[in-house]
C-alpha cells in the first residue's frame, strides 16, 4: 500500500491486516516460508498502530505473545518499539515491536 500504516484509519488497519493474513494463510499452503515471514512481520508491525501507547509503562515487564514463557522488561519506548530486556535472557538491551507485548485488554 502507498498509504503510511500510521495514516491509515482503524478500519483500513483492520482490512490491511486482513489481507496480509490471508495471504500468509496461501504462502503457508504453498510452503513459501520466507513470504509466510514477511507478511508475519508486516501484521505485527500493522497491528502496533492499533494499540493504546498509554497501557505500556516503563519498568513494567510483559509477556511477549505467542512465546511460551517469555517475558519482556520495558525500560523505554520509541515510537511503536520497545526497548529493554527479555526477562533471563543475555541481558542485551533489545527492541520488539509494541504488538508483541500481552497487554491487558487488548483492543485491536
Amino acid at each position: 500500500m502507498d498509504e503510511s500504516l500510521s495514516k491509515m484509519t482503524r478500519k483500513e488497519l483492520n482490512h490491511y491486516i486482513q489481507t496480509k493474513r490471508e495471504a500468509m494463510r496461501r504462502a503457508e499452503m504453498m510452503g513459501v516460508e520466507n513470504e509466510y515471514r514477511v507478511l508475519e512481520r508486516q501484521v505485527i508491525i500493522a497491528e502496533c498502530y492499533l494499540i493504546d501507547l498509554s497501557q505500556i509503562e516503563n519498568g513494567k515487564i510483559y509477556k511477549v505473545i505467542s512465546q511460551d514463557d517469555h517475558y519482556f522488561k520495558v525500560e523505554y519506548m520509541k515510537g511503536i518499539f520497545v526497548w529493554g530486556f527479555f526477562v533471563n535472557g543475555d541481558e542485551k538491551e533489545s527492541a520488539i515491536p509494541v504488538s508483541m507485548l500481552q497487554l491487558p485488554k487488548q483492543v485491536r
